[in-house]
């Protein structure tokens, strides 16, 4: 639609999630991956610490914090947002990665350099910490918390509004931690941005809204980075 799309990575990527996997290794590490395989349906790859497979139930975008926090408006409200260090980690529709490119020249975004990386199809993301269920202390250092099963009581709620329940940002210095996580029992493809919501109505996220604003946003960061005086010299000013 905006142009040749960039080519697949990796060509074995299976179209639907990947079957459940049945309880494997107990300890935090194992439930947390059962977590994500078994409750939500995402496909993870061995390894730790654990990963997730991009471009099966979702693509990313990965932007600066700053320009990403001005973009959560355009964002449905159980569409998953995660933070990794500086960076924000937006969840989009499978196969928007392979869409940027062309949505960034058709914006008249694409002579410029932006700090701005779409993550697809073969593509891994680091696996965010879970939320902490409410009403639960949150676990000793370098362990992850471990959010309760669909069903349970405690679960976080798929209705729109809802107040998401706190997450634990315990574990070694710059994790990846949700800013909305995810909810177990809700297909997460119905709140992700994608194209087929341009021209749209109702509350369907649109893929291009989304583009321009983050777009908008890096190009601001980027001049403002470029503009802000040396540390040797905002020290010397104080």
């Amino acid at each position: 639609m905006f142009g040749a799309s960039q080519p697949v990575t990796a060509s074995s990527t299976p179209l639907v999630p990947l079957p459940r996997r049945p309880l494997g290794p107990s300890g935090a590490s194992g439930q947390v991956r059962r977590w994500y395989e078994n409750e939500l349906g995402w496909p993870t790859v061995p390894g730790d610490p654990l990963r997730l497979l991009v471009g099966v139930r979702y693509d990313v975008l990965d932007v600066p914090a700053e320009a990403g926090h001005a973009a959560l408006r355009r964002l449905a409200s159980g569409s998953p947002v995660a933070l990794h260090g500086g960076r924000m980690l937006l969840l989009v529709a499978a196969g928007g990665a392979e869409e940027l490119p062309g949505l960034l020249e058709w914006l008249d975004w694409g002579t410029l350099s932006l700090d701005l990386v779409a993550i697809g199809a073969g593509g891994l993301m680091e696996a965010p910490s879970p939320p902490v269920p409410h009403g639960e202390k949150a676990v000793p250092h370098g362990e992850s918390p471990v959010p309760p099963a669909r069903g349970s009581r405690t679960a976080a709620p798929c209705e729109a509004g809802a107040p998401p329940a706190p997450w634990g940002r315990v574990g070694s210095q710059g994790a990846a931690v949700w800013l909305r996580p995810p909810e177990p029992g809700c297909e997460v493809e119905a709140s992700l941005p994608t194209l087929s919501a341009l021209g749209g109505s109702g509350d369907a996220p649109d893929l291009v809204r989304l583009v321009n604003t983050v777009a908008t946003q890096c190009h601001r960061v980027r001049l403002r980075r470029a503009c802000a005086p040396p540390p040797a010299m905002r020290a010397q000013g104080r």
